[in-house]
């Protein structure tokens, strides 16, 4: 009954995918957590969670607080509790991973996860971290309330499916709204001529991308337009323009996918326009075994509706009417992110709800044409100038040694390298945990250290820490040397800083940070 094009389309293998890709962006994004949230947020880490909560506290009062930044986290915190919600995050997610979900489990993930973003300060400000909280509110509501089987007896509300189409409808004009409001070279089409060398982290294939014709660069900036600002129009079409729009959308975030390190937010995306694909399209894909097992299902449903309908009742009525009731909800909170992306003046990646529901998206409205980086450095010398022999921290992700080709994180995310790529178009002041990452460093103190792919003082700590701005650039590929990339100095980012300098400890105790190794 999937492939006939005459019957009216189903959704239980759609919503068998959805389940199991948002299953494996969760399980990443707990792997994440359980690796890097004690250096980044743990009480002894570059923005310790403690003193955000004590801050908010201070202010507003906890249940204030509670009610402006919902988090499990209220309830108790400690570097054991982060730990314990992590891996409990990461086991639930292989488990939905594995066909096995319901709407108990789904809401348990999801304000798990929205936990952490909420006291995950810097480190959690992206924008697939709301979307990802958002994709997951939608997904509870998509399950039975308790049944976990993989093709449980209860179809997939339409009115979900069609939230889900809705929300890759604005993920997708968000990010191209933006651009087109945004720097010139969108519509100029020249954007890709820059954008994989200068974008966050690059991966394996950004340099061949980078040195593709002209020509296939302008076509890609186009491509972008068509998935950004075409496509999203047609996710509510009949069959074939909606499965031809979904396709468009897939193609286009897998193409970002080998072109860079986007952290989980392409495969993310991918999970509502799957929305846009019926039974019709998954039961040509999928394996047979899939298939027959969700046919199973549906057609027992079909047979205990009419049973029941026959008494006056529906087995399925529950899950339509709460399904209608986060609709009307949905509706009334896509007012304010609507008006904002019909503004002049829009704003990216903001939730405009204290549980993220609906929220703006937006990415690369302005592209840079010159890549910079921070390199931190340290010395054991007496001396802090460029006479010193100087030891380069390398990063797990951002470009330092130039015969380093970039390697494939994504759908990782180092949290860390992020946050430094946009630090190097700032400057200290406007990232002032830099200050305390250096003095971790200049105590080599191993969670800071392990934010990096080496430690080059491993016979005690460095005397002095620097940070200094490179500007990079992809060396050709027929450039030969083995160069991956060229890099040019600009200047001292930071200068050099050592254990005993009195304005780096006077500024580390008024923020909380400082810490007698």
């Amino acid at each position: 009954m999937f492939w006939k094009n005459d019957r009216p389309p189903t959704y239980w293998l759609t919503r068998f995918m959805i389940l199991r890709l948002l299953g494996f962006v969760y399980a990443i994004a707990f792997l994440v957590a359980i690796n890097q949230v004690l250096p980044l947020i743990g009480s002894d880490g570059l923005l310790p969670a403690n003193l955000f909560i004590k801050q908010i506290n201070q202010s507003i009062g906890s249940t204030a607080g509670f009610f402006k930044l919902p988090s499990i986290f209220w309830l108790g915190y400690s570097d054991q509790t982060l730990l314990i919600a992590a891996w409990i995050g990461l086991i639930l997610s292989i488990v939905v991973m594995a066909g096995y979900g319901n709407a108990v489990l789904m809401g348990g993930l999801w304000f798990l996860y929205m936990s952490f973003v909420h006291i995950g300060q810097d480190w959690y400000s992206f924008g697939w971290e709301i979307q990802l909280t958002e994709t997951g509110f939608l997904a509870i509501f998509l399950c039975p309330l308790i049944d976990m089987r993989p093709f449980p007896k209860r179809p997939p509300p339409l009115v979900i499916i069609f939230l889900f189409r809705w929300l890759v409808f604005r993920i997708m004009m968000g990010a191209g709204l933006i651009k087109l409001r945004g720097d010139d070279i969108w519509m100029q089409g020249t954007a890709l001529y820059y954008h994989f060398e200068t974008q966050p982290i690059p991966g394996p294939l950004s340099r061949w991308f980078h040195f593709l014709p002209r020509a296939c660069l302008q076509a890609g900036v186009w491509f972008n337009w068509i998935a950004e600002l075409v496509a999203p129009f047609f996710v509510f079409w009949p069959r074939l323009a909606r499965h031809i729009a979904g396709l468009i959308i897939v193609l286009f975030q897998v193409n970002l996918i080998l072109s860079g390190n986007l952290s989980f937010l392409n495969w993310l995306t991918i999970i509502p326009a799957l929305a846009c694909f019926d039974d019709g399209i998954w039961a040509r894909i999928l394996p047979g075994w899939v298939v027959s097992k969700a046919q199973r299902a549906c057609k027992e449903a079909i047979e205990m509706e009419r049973i029941l309908a026959e008494n006056g009742d529906s087995f399925n009525r529950p899950m339509i009417v709460t399904s209608w009731v986060v609709a009307c909800l949905i509706g009334l909170l896509s007012i304010e992110p609507v008006a904002n992306m019909l503004s002049t003046r829009q704003i990216m990646n903001t939730s405009f709800d204290p549980l993220d529901l609906v929220n703006t998206y937006g990415a690369f409205g302005s592209v840079g044409k010159e890549r910079y980086n921070v390199v931190f450095e340290g010395t054991a010398d007496p001396d802090s100038t460029d006479h010193s022999n100087w030891e380069q921290y390398i990063y797990k992700g951002l470009p330092v040694e130039l015969n380093r080709r970039p390697v494939q994180i994504a759908p990782y995310q180092l949290h860390f390298d992020w946050q430094m790529w946009f630090a190097a178009m700032d400057s200290p002041g406007d990232y002032p945990w830099t200050l305390h990452l250096v003095w971790k460093l200049l105590h080599n103190d191993p969670a800071a250290t392990r934010l990096f792919a080496s430690d080059p003082f491993t016979n005690g700590p460095p005397r002095y820490i620097r940070a200094v701005l490179y500007k990079y650039w992809y060396a050709r590929p027929d450039s030969g040397g083995g160069r991956y990339w060229e890099r040019q100095r600009i200047g001292l980012w930071l200068p050099p800083l050592a254990v005993d300098d009195p304005q780096l400890k006077a500024y580390l105790k008024g923020q909380g940070w400082l810490k007698e190794y």
